[in-house]
């Protein structure tokens, strides 16, 4: 299990996040594969594997973990957005920012993947309110930045995280870099 606490809920009126149960599960995986058909539709070859019925970030194992935040409307409850935040890095995490194997056990660093929003509530600004809430949200203990990386030629993505305050860090294998230091509150 990850030590990961949600401080404060509501992520704005009417928007609540909860650590994702193994009952999530299908809706949150619908949820990130209709994001990949709508990247695939846009010519973003991002997630790609997704579509051939990989799963790179192990969604199940992730849940179980406790390292998947779902959001909620409190209307109807309905998913409005979901991510990852692992606590260890990954494999692909070790490769991307150069870790070797003492690295894998801990760290400072919280890897934040699967950023979705449910189209119908996209391009309302909800994108930027799950990345504040994510940082003054929820707590990491021992853990003071935020990593994250996308493919190198979404320029529109790359463009998002630098609005959200994460300072790119490089290139590696045709993958953007960033980090955000957390602010201790």
């Amino acid at each position: 299990m990850t030590s990961m606490t949600i401080v404060e809920p509501s992520v704005k009126p009417g928007l609540m996040a909860f650590q994702a149960s193994t009952e999530d599960r299908e809706e949150v995986q619908e949820l990130i594969l209709k994001t990949a058909r709508w990247l695939h539709s846009k010519g973003s070859t991002q997630w790609g594997n997704l579509l051939k019925g990989k799963d790179d970030h192990n969604l199940g194992g992730a849940i179980a973990r406790g390292e998947v935040i779902i959001f909620r409307t409190s209307e109807d409850h309905a998913l409005a957005g979901a991510v990852i935040l692992q606590q260890q890095p990954s494999a692909w995490d070790r490769k991307l920012w150069g870790l070797d194997d003492a690295d894998s056990e801990g760290g400072t660093s919280v890897y934040l993947h699967r950023l979705v929003v449910d189209r119908e509530r996209a391009g309302k600004g909800l994108g930027h309110e799950l990345m504040q809430w994510i940082e003054q949200g929820i707590r990491f203990t021992g853990k003071d930045r935020i990593r994250l990386d996308c493919i190198a030629g979404n320029d529109k993505l790359s463009q998002f995280y630098r609005q959200c305050g994460y300072t790119y860090r490089g290139e590696t294998d045709g993958y953007n870099i960033f980090e955000k230091m957390l602010i201790e509150m």
